[in-house]
């Protein structure tokens, strides 16, 4: 166990899935895709209460179990108006449209803002007859716990200019960035990224999940020579404190 402070608990579950726990116990998933290859086995059944999904995207890999998590424990799950749609379609009761720069308070106290990111975001089902559906565009969330202690998810994304902005106006404690490369940035680029958030705690993901994703943690602190951030890389089931 890594520990970080400020009374929240941060456990990866593979991939871009992570489970968050707030000071007062609200618990929170970002992209739960609970059996992607990293995981730990029988992660699923270690999840007894959800009280917010935050998909960032319509990829598979990202919105994962969301549905059926949604119909079980029937959390809030604030998200992009198209996939909004798509979720309440699919039985969910408790979605929460918004869009890049809103944000809003869910949870009784947990504030959700939603940030821009690079890259695509179609709904892969029935590829058979239609392809890729058009699922909103990709998102990162910042969330601010009860304490006022900030949880950056980047999702999938290129490294971009305005990860300055985000910085400036949200002041994370945390980012949680991919370096796998391929489908989003790598080391070399999340590097720059953490130039621009200014974040000084960083937790890798979307890595080694397949192997194209080959940016490793190690290149990252390579690349982040000279920088004043702690690069925390953990194990799937990895929590930290």
């Amino acid at each position: 166990m890594k520990k970080l402070g400020r009374d929240t608990r941060l456990r990866w579950l593979g991939h871009s899935a992570f489970e968050v726990v707030s000071p007062a116990g609200k618990v929170l998933l970002f992209d739960p895709w609970l059996e992607n290859p990293k995981a730990p086995p029988g992660t699923p059944d270690t999840i007894h209460r959800v009280d917010v999904i935050l998909p960032t995207h319509a990829h598979f890999d990202h919105l994962g179990e969301t549905v059926e998590l949604g119909m079980k424990f029937q959390p809030q799950v604030p998200c992009i108006f198209e996939l909004h749609v798509y979720l309440q379609r699919k039985g969910l009761l408790h979605t929460l449209p918004m869009n890049k720069g809103g944000n809003q308070t869910v949870a009784e106290g947990l504030g959700v803002t939603m940030v821009g990111a690079d890259h695509s975001a179609g709904v892969l089902e029935d590829t058979f007859t239609l392809g890729a559906v058009y699922g909103g565009e990709p998102a990162g969330f910042v969330v601010e716990m009860e304490n006022g202690f900030r949880v950056y998810h980047a999702g999938d994304t290129n490294v971009f200019g305005d990860m300055k902005l985000i910085g400036e106006l949200y002041r994370p404690d945390v980012a949680l960035l991919p370096i796998g490369g391929l489908f989003t940035m790598g080391p070399r680029e999340a590097a720059l990224a953490v130039r621009l958030l200014g974040v000084r705690h960083v937790v890798p993901m979307h890595y080694g999940t397949f192997p194209p994703l080959a940016g490793t943690p190690e290149e990252l602190m390579q690349e982040c020579a000279g920088q004043d951030v702690e690069v925390l890389a953990l194990s799937p089931g990895e929590v930290l404190e």
